[in-house]
């Protein structure tokens, strides 16, 4: 029976290297294997790489339709993380391999899924806008921790940095920061027309 594992490229192939990036990854190159050995490669182009948000979300909704086992990219956004992880999709963080390289280390247990961030809740032990007002953002209820800062500075000593956060003490890709920063654009502009109504709200009261 055969399986499929897909990976974020730039031009497509087995001979490409593993994007760095995954939702704005030109392509991504679908590669199947029956047992140890790789049958074939399929390259699909990506719609979505010049998205002006929400391009990880949506590049991993059509990754997600190809039902691979495992998806290969340098890095995964908090939302790209989410889709996967509700579809049982494993994610493989790769760096400086060809697809071919990746796949095989991957079936030869070389690389394994990495651990999927926790799918975002409401608040922070409550209701959304548990923690507005104190400047700590606007709690995980409008979707990828918005607001709570870019920097491990921002947490109390003993607290890490909650998922989707940016640690600037490691290897930060810039187009995971323009992906990440698009994302937040699009929430303070659905938070805005929330506050907005809420307050129109008030005044016919």
């Amino acid at each position: 029976m055969s399986v499929h594992v897909l990976a974020a490229t730039g031009t497509g192939g087995l001979d490409d290297a593993v994007s760095p990036v995954f939702g704005r990854a030109p392509t991504f190159t679908l590669v199947e294997l029956e047992g140890t050995e790789v049958r074939g490669s399929q390259v699909i182009p990506n719609p979505f790489q010049d998205a002006g948000s929400g391009a990880g979300i949506q590049a991993a909704q059509l990754v997600a339709k190809h039902n691979p086992r495992a998806v290969l990219a340098g890095n995964f956004g908090p939302n790209v993380s989410g889709v996967f992880a509700a579809a049982g999709i494993g994610m493989v963080p790769v760096s400086g391999m060809t697809v071919q390289e990746a796949v095989l280390a991957y079936i030869a247990g070389r690389l394994a899924p990495s651990s999927a961030p926790a799918a975002p809740r409401p608040g922070i032990g409550g209701g959304p806008g548990r923690r507005m007002g104190r400047g700590a953002g606007m709690g995980q209820g409008m979707g990828r921790g918005m607001g709570r800062g870019l920097g491990d500075g921002m947490y109390p000593s003993g607290q890490g940095a909650l998922p989707g956060q940016v640690r600037w003490g490691a290897s930060v890709d810039p187009q995971a920061l323009k992906e990440r920063i698009a994302d937040l654009e699009t929430q303070l502009a659905e938070v805005r027309r929330k506050l907005r109504e809420m307050e129109g709200g008030d005044r016919d009261a």
